[in-house]
């Protein structure tokens, strides 16, 4: 097979080798977060610091409005954690349903529940800043734990979460730890949807955490200390900005320095999928709605994927279809990129419990989510 033409002709060459950069940067890509994430081992000790406390007293923190059904099936594999000093704090937030009822019964069966009844919106602030400010000033610790109402544990028989996301912290001066929040797997395509994005997001965010660049976390799941939070004065920098509570704290505040992650499997915490199409795209277009306040630096780098991605199979298909380069050579190197890809993700769905139905479809999960995400850009916000 005579291939001394594609050498010769130039409009080959440069497709060509746009291709073959593309692949080369996608390969790097899912190295670099997806199996990076997936052979992570823990956080590693700080030479010549003080190690920070084993098991420091904790406060877990949540923040709920009318969740009345969540906290009567969830609250209690919290406050049933297997550690020896630690208290839960819920801020019941202008509920008008059952939830104060709820919380009653609790707190009359445990001591370390603490209730900060919120009955009106003080400030006139939209979303979950203010009254998640009233819970972590309202707590006693140093250590703060973040959650939700809708989340529980993934490990509901040792009740070991809090203790096993406080192992995050190393050294003396470790001030947060990213954790990781999964999705109960359901049959059917829009489950397996949402587990992939869910996939995909967090992968990016601790990936790029592991590379020394945190720039969001998962309030679902994260900590930080209480001081620290103070002195970075709180969420008073986006007050008006109704969503990313979790979000722009860590992207304004998380550095090299000062953050870890907790890919334990007793540290994971999981909620239950969005019902329908329609709440899970406003849960995703509120999760991405502060990413416009990100750094141009930061915006720019999140954009070499998708771009990567819709390059290599546009000039993919052009070659083929200008016939210059043999159709055997493209399907060999589109294989290597499907392969590479497919090996990547499993380490990291493996890492993070999931089924492996998700990283054999993730190629066509990849490709759905670029026209997905675009959608989701240009869409407005919900007005309620």
């Amino acid at each position: 097979m005579d291939f001394s033409h594609i050498l010769t002709d130039p409009y080959t060459i440069v497709l060509a080798g746009l291709m073959v950069v593309c692949l080369a940067f996608l390969s790097f890509y899912y190295g670099l977060f997806y199996l990076r994430v997936g052979r992570y081992k823990g956080p590693k000790k700080k030479k010549k610091q003080a190690p920070a406390p084993v098991t420091p007293p904790v406060s877990v923190i949540l923040t709920a409005q009318n969740d009345a059904e969540w906290l009567r099936n969830n609250l209690v594999y919290l406050l049933e954690q297997d550690y020896p000093d630690f208290e839960v704090v819920v801020v019941n937030y202008m509920s008008n349903d059952d939830t104060q009822f709820v919380l009653k019964v609790l707190t009359d069966n445990y001591s370390q529940l603490k209730v900060v009844p919120l009955n009106e919106n003080a400030n006139g602030y939209l979303g979950k800043k203010y009254p998640m400010s009233m819970g972590i000033t309202s707590a006693k610790n140093e250590y703060l734990l973040l959650a939700d109402p809708e989340c529980m544990p993934k490990d509901k028989t040792d009740f070991a979460w809090i203790r096993k996301m406080m192992s995050g912290y190393v050294a003396k001066d470790d001030q947060m730890v990213l954790g990781f929040c999964g999705i109960h797997y359901k049959k059917g395509l829009f489950n397996l949807l949402q587990q992939y994005d869910n996939l995909d997001y967090s992968t990016e965010y601790l990936g790029m955490a592991l590379m020394g660049h945190p720039f969001t976390g998962n309030g679902r799941n994260l900590s930080y200390r209480r001081s620290f939070f103070m002195k970075k004065h709180g969420f008073i920098y986006h007050y008006r900005i109704p969503d990313g509570a979790d979000d722009m704290f860590v992207n304004q505040n998380a550095s090299r320095k000062n953050t870890r992650i907790m890919l334990d499997d007793g540290a994971f915490t999981m909620v239950e999928p969005q019902p329908s199409m329609h709440q899970w795209h406003n849960y995703r277009k509120h999760r991405v709605a502060t990413h416009r306040y990100y750094t141009t630096g930061l915006k720019l780098a999140r954009l070499l994927r998708p771009i990567s991605v819709v390059l290599f199979y546009a000039l993919a298909a052009l070659l083929f279809v200008m016939g210059t380069v043999p159709w055997q050579i493209l399907a060999a190197v589109v294989f290597l990129k499907l392969a590479w890809q497919i090996i990547t993700v499993s380490a990291s769905t493996a890492k993070l419990s999931m089924k492996p139905v998700v990283f054999w479809l993730s190629p066509l999960l990849e490709i759905y989510f670029l026209f997905a995400n675009t959608i989701l850009a240009i869409s407005p916000l919900p007005k309620k």
